[in-house]
C-alpha cells in the first residue's frame, strides 16, 4: 500500500527552484532513503512534505489523500512526523518530562479540565505517562528517565529526539539525518533502533549522508542534485550510476565528504 505520493513537486525561493518536479512513492513499512551533496534540496524537501514550507507547484498525497496546503498540525494529526537535523529537546526536562510532553497531542480534552485535575485528565495522565515508559523502554532509554536531557551523551540525545517524535504515533517518521555526528557504536545502535520502529509498522523515510547506514537500512534510495532527482533504486543501482558518480558517490568514495 501507498504511505506517500508526491506529484511534480516544485519549491521555488524567487527564481531559485530548491526541488523541481520531484516524485516519489513509498510504500507502507518501508525504509526509503534520500540522499545528495550539501545544498541538493533535501531538507527543502523534507519542509515541504512535513507542511513547514509550502510548495510552490505539484501535489503531497498520504494515503490516498492530498495534503499539500494542509498545516503542519493537521500533517501530524494524519500521522507524518518528523525530526530535526539539530537536535529538538527541552534541554532542563527529564527524559521523562521530554517524551511525555510528546504526547501532548493525544490528550483529548482541553486545558481548563487538566488545570481542575478532573477524574478524565487524571485517567488520561495516567495512560500518558504509562505510554511514556512503554516508549522508553523500546527505545533502551528507561534507565535514563530521570536524567536531564543536557546530561545525556550527544547519541542519547539523538535518540530521544526520536522517541519525542514517536510519542506522536506517527506512521510515517521522517528523519533528518539521524546518525549525523556519532561514532560508530552511537551510528550501530540507531540504525537498530530504526529498524525496530520499522518492524513496528511505521513508514520510514530518511535523509543521511553516512552512506553505510543508508546501504544498512534503505531499499530504495532517491538521489537529488541541486533539487532534481537523478537516481532511485537499491545501492547498488545508484552506486553505478553515472550521475550519481559525478554528483555524489565518487567524492564519498574518494573520503571527501
Amino acid at each position: 500500500m501507498k504511505v506517500l505520493e508526491i506529484r511534480g513537486l516544485t519549491k521555488r525561493f524567487g527564481g531559485l527552484a530548491a526541488i523541481n518536479n520531484f516524485d516519489l512513492e513509498i510504500n507502507e513499512s518501508e525504509i526509503h532513503g534520500i540522499i545528495g551533496p550539501n545544498g541538493a534540496g533535501k531538507t527543502t524537501l523534507f519542509n515541504v512534505i512535513s507542511g513547514f514550507l509550502p510548495a510552490t507547484i505539484g501535489d503531497v498525497i498520504f494515503r490516498g489523500e492530498k495534503i499539500t496546503k494542509l498545516p503542519v498540525h493537521s500533517r501530524v494529526k494524519r500521522g507524518i512526523v518528523r525530526s530535526f537535523q539539530l537536535t529538538n529537546l527541552f534541554m532542563d526536562l527529564t527524559v521523562y518530562e521530554n517524551v511525555h510532553v510528546g504526547f501532548h497531542k493525544n490528550y483529548s480534552g482541553g486545558l481548563l479540565r487538566h488545570f481542575l485535575h478532573t477524574a478524565e485528565a487524571r485517567k488520561e495522565r495516567g495512560i500518558c505517562g504509562q505510554s511514556t515508559m512503554e516508549l522508553l523502554q523500546f527505545m533502551g532509554l528507561s534507565s535514563l528517565k530521570d536524567e536531564l536531557a543536557r546530561s545525556l551523551p550527544y547519541g542519547h540525545q539523538r535518540c530521544l529526539g526520536v522517541c519525542v517524535a514517536l510519542a506522536a504515533r506517527p506512521s510515517l517518521l521522517m528523519l533528518d539525518e539521524p546518525v549525523a555526528g556519532m561514532n560508530p557504536e552511537e551510528t550501530m545502535r540507531m540504525v537498530k533502533l530504526i529498524r525496530k520502529i520499522r518492524d513496528t509498522g511505521v513508514t520510514v523515510l530518511m535523509v543521511e549522508h553516512d552512506m553505510a547506514a543508508v546501504a544498512d537500512l534503505c531499499a530504495k534510495i532517491s538521489v537529488l542534485n541541486y533539487g532534481e532527482k537523478i537516481a532511485e533504486g537499491s545501492m547498488d543501482e545508484i552506486s553505478q550510476n553515472e550521475r550519481v558518480i559525478e554528483a555524489y558517490l565518487g567524492r564519498w568514495e574518494e573520503g571527501s565528504l
